[in-house]
């Protein structure tokens, strides 16, 4: 599990005894001996059967394209772009790794994001936690290879726009600036993280 230092991924698998390892340039917030520190791409001729990968999405993501073109405070245009290139190049390797079932996480994609990634295909699929039974909007797209679309197994009912359960459902997308911020973004749910296992963890 790449990119993981929240465990859930991890642990999901574990509770159904399979052989799992995270890893991610920081140490893992529970503290598992089955969690390392380093880059990714150092990890990725393991002799995996299957690679499950969260690369960060800051620079790749489509709702971010708008910093390409005017910088936020304190970054330059090429610093922008660098991002961009450094995290395609990441994307791309975890696409791209001699594993023959991957599964690479990510939101909707901006175009230069997708010029710049080696073999680069469209998601499979975008899943929500809400399939999931988790009460939440986290539109996540999911780009398969050697692996079948996830099929959803709680589905709950979303609530319409502009009540206060929408707003309450809504709490990713509304969380303020600040050092946790990305961190709770990128969290996978339980919900999702207990369907990959679940479903993937069975293939033979």
């Amino acid at each position: 599990v790449g990119c993981e230092v929240s465990g859930v991924v991890r642990r999901a698998f574990a509770a159904r005894g399979h052989d799992v390892w995270s890893c991610d340039i920081l140490p893992s917030e529970d503290d598992s001996d089955r969690h390392i520190v380093g880059d990714v791409r150092d990890c990725l001729d393991g002799g995996w059967d299957l690679g499950i990968f969260h690369p960060p999405c800051t620079r790749l993501c489509n709702s971010g394209v708008c910093w390409l073109h005017k910088p936020p405070r304190g970054k330059t245009r090429e610093q922008m772009w660098a991002e961009l290139d450094e995290g395609a190049a990441l994307f791309s390797a975890c696409w791209n790794a001699s594993i023959p079932r991957i599964a690479v996480e990510n939101p909707v994609m901006n175009p230069y994001a997708k010029e710049r990634i080696v073999n680069f295909q469209r998601a499979a699929q975008t899943v929500q936690p809400w399939w999931f039974g988790e009460p939440a909007f986290k539109a996540t797209g999911l780009y398969l290879r050697g692996l079948p679309p996830l099929a959803d197994t709680n589905r709950l009912v979303p609530p319409k726009p502009g009540t206060p359960d929408h707003k309450r459902w809504s709490f990713i997308h509304r969380a303020p600036p600040g050092p946790n911020r990305s961190k709770l973004r990128s969290r996978t749910f339980q919900g999702v993280a207990e369907a990959m296992a679940d479903q993937w963890g069975a293939l033979q």
